[in-house]
Formats: C-alpha cells, structure tokens, sequence
C-alpha cells in the first residue's frame, strides 16, 4: 500500500491526563516532520503497531507509560522491537520505576528513558527526543513508492523484465528472492508463491506472476491498440532514426504512428554513455536521449505502440500499405518509414544457449552491473558499444576484461573511448583472445578463453556479448529488397547496383532512402551504407519524411 504520509511517533499512556498532555508537548515540537498518533493501553497500541507494519508505514519513535494495566511499557516496547527493530524505543517512567527502566535496557534495547515530571519540555523532554529522532533518520531509508519486481538473479525471464522496464523508463525497484528478507513479506502479501516468480507488484498492490510484456504495457499505460484508421506515415522501430522521423513527421501535421517491438531506443538506449552527440558537451545516457526523443515526439502528437510487431506488410489497391501485427490486427497507412535496426548477433559456443539470461547479456550491461559489484566481468568486442558498456561497468565490479580478437581497439572504437578505458585501472584489454567455452550450474561461473593458443578457465561473474549486428528485417524481406546480408536497400543503390536489375519498376527515379516499393523508405541502422552513428541516424530519420511528404504530394 503506497502512502506518501510522514514518519509516525507514538505515545502511550493510560491516564488521560497524562497522555493528553504528552500528545500536546509532542505535537508542539515535531508535528512538521511527524505524525503524533496517541494509545491509552499497551494493548491498543500494539494493534497500532502491527497495523503500521501491515501497511508499512515508517514509526520513528515509541514513548510508553511504564505502569500501565494489562500490557506494561516494557512488555510493550519488547514486543515491539519484532516489528519495527529500529524504531527509537522510550520508556515514561515514575522515579520509583527506574529497576523496570533498567530492565527495558536490557530486554527491549531500550533508547532512554524519561522521569515524570517532564516540564519544561525544552530542557527535559525535547532535547532527547530530537537526538533520537535524529540518530533514526540517519539509518531510515524510506519505503520504495513504485513498481517492485521479484525474482531470483539467475532467472532469464527476470532478466527480460528488468530490461523491459529499464527500456522504457519506469522506475522500478529489484528484490533478489534469495538475498534480500523484503522480497519474502512482500510476496507473502500477494497470492502467489516462489515457484511463481518473478512477480510483479505494482503501486496500487495488484501483481502478476510472470506476466508477458503486454500485460506490462497495458498496466502501466502504453497503448497497444491503433488510434486512427488510416495514418500518413508509419514508423516502425523507435531507434534514434525512428523518433527522429516521429517528431518531424508529428510536427510537421502528419498523422503518425511508431510501432515499437522490444522498447524505445534501439541499440543506442542501451548505451551507458554517449559522449559524440552533437549539443550534449558532457554527454548523455542512452536512456536520457531516448526518453527525450520520446517525450518530443508524443508531445508533438505522434502515437507510439509498444510492445508491438509487425509480422507483414501488403501493399492494398496499389497505393495504401497494411501492416499485420502479430495479434492479427492490421493497420492501414499511406507510407512507411523501417527504421527496424540491428539486433546483436549471438556468440556460438558450447554453454551459451543454457546460460543465456543467467550471466550472459547481449547489450544489456546497465540492468545487470549493479550485480557484478566487486566481481570479475568480461566483455567480447571491440567496438564503441562494448567501450561504452566497460567504462560503466568499471563503476562497480573488480576488473573487467575486454576480449576481442585483433592486436587493438583503433580499427573499431573511437579515439575517446579508447583513451578512457587506457586511463581507467580495472579495465583490461586482452588482444587476439576468444570466448571459447562458458560453464556453470544455473548461472555462468566460468569463461574459457583462448588468448593467442593459450587455452584457461577463468572465474566470471558475467559475460557481456557486442560482436558485431544483424539488421532485424526478417519479417519484410517478401516485400522489399535487401543485400546479401539482409540490409535494405535504397534510392540509388536500387537502380546503380548490377546484381539487382529491375529492382526499380517505377518511371520515376526513387528517393534517397526510398525502398523497391513506392512510399515506403528506410532510414539508419538497417539501411545499406549506414553509418552506424547516432547523429547520422537521427539524420535520416528527419531526412525520410522529407521524402515522405514528396511521395504524399505526387
């Protein structure tokens, strides 16, 4: 249960007089930073106490009446500490009580004691409570007011749903099952077991058992579902290139559609640190620019479904394009801009499959460093992605290595980085070394490299994978033509490249990044000659709907 209430104190005492005004004094003094909440018995306040623990709600501090019928002060205080142990415990005592005030040190770990009378209240009540109250703030770390998720650390689907979460910037907080005695009373406060997780549990104290992305989205608020019947322009993938065609296409009056499968950002919202983005001198994460792009280009008026994917495309009466999803709802638009990206391409090598998600990440070292803290990790590849990845990575575990296999960085990563990672201790690059084999039971325990010949089993905690990409342009190589390598081709390359005559049919010449089917264009990453680079891939994002209109005004 989320509450945004402050920090409670607590007074008990069964003379009304007394208590009254004990709650006086109090409220006095501290009412601006507290709640005061009063109890004329111990056994009243003790179902205040086990009401605040159901609820979770911070009590700072207790100030019981020794002599009380039924439950004492010390009785109190004893039974208290279960629930709240750092709770400032304080019992309010006659001179003749100062045995049972002994004995509450000694059994209650009681913080101090107070002798009836207390006036005035500013030399003798005040003082001691304020420096309580003081020494419980230092160590009061307030309740997580948000999504939790919890999981074990070793479980893919765990791993698939903090990156889910992480991509699309929700604040979120991780509850390691098996480290960590809050994820166990929080899972015992829904209706699900461990066999279950991970479970979600959301602000409003609804949760799901491993629930599928979409159930995700729709919980917290994406849409899923078509606003319009017929758009302009639809933009698929939210990579720099495709927010960058969103924004221009949404300020400039299209009626535009993004269609995001996985989350916003591609490849680059993944990155740590990017530092060569033109306008950002001290650099910016991934994540920042992508929520940036994102804010700007729905505030523009562009729609964004996620997670969603297209599954197919037609072309219907010679002019409008259908796009298929993969729940079988289809949306009609006059043109099309893929900006699809690039996927990672998997490391073959005997293990991988098994501990994939349990120790071994692919782009995904911003979810996971926090678990390498003071752990030996390795990364495979040598290009700005993997420079990126070690240089935040650094920050927390013990020594990372960067495996790749040439004799150095220069041919693939940019000078900065590589100046970076030379000026960084605990990182270390091993030159013509490969992943050979991974091993561990559950989770990834061990790498065994090959360094020049020389083959050895190496302790590691986690394997980040960045060598090299493939364009995601699975689903719509039936429609348009790509290279050899799946990349898709455009403008001129349509007409110039010999081994695909008649790949342009049309008695116009086709636009830059115009694809073999009128209307429909492709910018950054999964274009051939793409330059693989932020800016440029914002740039032909803004550039394809200048083309876009072109087509829209024939």
């Amino acid at each position: 249960m989320a509450t945004d209430k402050k920090p409670i104190i607590l007074a008990v005492d069964d003379d009304p007089q007394v208590l009254s005004a004990v709650d006086r004094d109090l409220r006095r003094e501290f009412r601006r930073d507290y709640r005061i909440l009063r109890a004329s018995s111990g056994d009243e306040a003790l179902e205040i106490i086990r009401e605040l623990h159901q609820r979770q709600e911070p009590l700072a501090l207790i100030l019981a009446d020794q002599r009380m019928p039924g439950l004492e002060g010390v009785e109190l205080l004893e039974q208290a500490r279960a629930l709240f142990p750092s709770t400032k415990r304080v019992l309010l005592t006659a001179y003749a009580d100062t045995t049972a005030a002994i004995r509450a040190i000694n059994n209650a770990h009681l913080d101090y004691y107070l002798l009836k009378p207390w006036d005035p209240p500013e030399e003798l009540l005040y003082p001691s409570l304020r420096d309580l109250l003081a020494a419980w703030q230092a160590t009061y770390r307030p309740r997580f007011e948000g999504l939790r998720l919890i999981g074990f650390q070793w479980s893919p689907l765990s791993h698939e749903l903090k990156d889910f979460l992480a991509g699309y910037m929700v604040p979120f907080q991780w509850l390691d099952y098996e480290n960590n005695p809050e994820a166990e009373a929080l899972l015992a406060g829904t209706e699900y077991t461990a066999a279950e997780l991970p479970v979600v549990v959301f602000e409003d104290g609804t949760a799901m058992a491993r629930p599928e992305r979409a159930a995700i989205a729709t919980k917290i608020g994406l849409a899923s579902k078509a606003a319009q019947e017929l758009y302009d322009v639809v933009v698929v993938g939210a990579g720099p290139a495709g927010l960058a065609a969103a924004v221009y296409g949404a300020s400039e009056g299209l009626k535009t559609l993004v269609i995001e499968r996985q989350a916003p950002g591609g490849q680059a919202g993944t990155s740590s640190r990017i530092e060569n983005y033109l306008g950002f001198p001290t650099g910016l994460s991934g994540a920042e620019l992508t929520h940036r792009a994102w804010m700007q280009a729905t505030r523009l008026g562009a729609e964004l479904l996620a997670p969603q994917e297209v599954q197919e495309m037609c072309i219907q009466d010679g002019y409008y394009k259908v796009l298929t999803l993969t729940d079988g709802s289809e949306i009609r638009t006059r043109a099309v801009v893929l900006t699809t990206g690039v996927s990672y391409r998997q490391l073959q090598v005997p293990g991988m499959d098994r501990l994939n998600g349990a120790g071994i990440y692919y782009g995904a070292a911003r979810t996971e460093a926090r678990s390498c803290e003071q752990r030996d990790v390795y990364i495979v590849g040598g290009g700005n992605s993997a420079g990126q990845a070690a240089m935040y990575l650094a920050t927390y575990a013990r020594h990372v290595y960067i495996l790749i296999r040439g004799e150095s960085l220069a041919a693939s990563m940019s000078a900065y980085l590589i100046e970076q990672i030379g000026n960084t201790p605990n990182i270390t690059i091993m030159p013509y070394t490969q992943v050979q084999e991974v091993r561990g039971d559950g989770h990834l325990e061990e790498v065994v490299i090959n360094n020049n010949g020389q083959v050895e089993a190496r302790e590691a905690q986690a394997l980040f994978i960045f060598i090299g990409t493939k364009p995601s342009t699975e689903w719509v190589q039936a429609s348009v033509i790509c290279d050899p390598k799946g990349f898709l081709l455009t403008g001129r390359d349509l007409v110039a490249d010999p081994r695909y005559p008649q790949a342009w049919k049309h008695n116009r010449e086709p636009y830059l990044l115009e694809t073999c089917v009128p209307g429909v264009f492709a910018a950054g990453d999964a274009r051939t000659g793409a330059m693989a680079r932020v800016a440029s891939a914002v740039g032909e994002g803004s550039m394809a709907i200048k083309f876009v209109h072109q087509y829209l005004d024939e």
